[in-house]
């Protein structure tokens, strides 16, 4: 996936990133590299998909629903799981930090009457998710192998891989605000 890199890096030379790269931010870049290889891999065979994003709202009585999987996040677990007529395939995967903690999982439907009718059970539930909870959750569409976005209680329908990517990242990015710099790192980077 050679866009997704360039994308990926792009993003890295932002001034977001200016510090060097710490373990966090490397399984950070690792878990949304993995997870939108399995969007764009999903999306092209129109198999459809819930990806649920734990944020500050802890979201336990949903992750007990289903299996609990307790693995690191990849495309190819992403893309196993979610293949139809298998045991897993119906309900949402649980994302929690970088890890893959259950797959399966109910999720809240919406009940919101103005929602389109033409969005199916997949994105009502997104949608109620990302009501009752901080989540941000990634839709693809079986029918039309769309990808979607929930946050907020929100949906952006069709949303374009570069838009996802830096979405992704902006919601999902740990925050830097909570780490102090020790002292002697930031003599060096004021160059002294």
């Amino acid at each position: 996936q050679p866009e997704l890199r360039r994308a990926l890096e792009q993003l890295g030379r932002g001034a977001i990133f200016a510090r060097a790269a710490s373990e966090e931010e490397k399984d950070f870049n690792h878990k949304i590299t993995e997870v939108i290889k399995a969007i764009n891999q999903l999306a092209q065979r129109k198999i459809g998909a819930l990806i649920v994003f734990e944020r500050e709202t802890g979201l336990t009585d949903y992750v007990e629903s289903g299996v609990s999987i307790g693995a690191q996040i990849s495309s190819e677990l992403l893309i196993n799981i979610f293949t139809p007529n298998t045991p897993l395939h119906d309900g949402a995967v649980m994302i929690r930090g970088n890890q893959l903690l259950a797959a399966g999982c109910y999720l809240p439907l919406s009940e919101n009457p103005f929602i389109s009718k033409e969005l199916g059970t997949r994105h009502r539930a997104a949608i109620g998710m990302t009501e009752v909870s901080d989540a941000v959750v990634v839709i693809v569409s079986e029918e039309t192998g769309q990808v979607s976005l929930s946050i907020n209680g929100q949906v952006v329908r069709d949303i374009k891989e570069e838009s996802l990517i830096s979405k992704l990242f902006e919601e999902l990015k740990p925050s830097t605000r909570t780490k102090k710099i020790p002292f002697w790192r930031r003599r060096r980077r004021h160059g002294g």
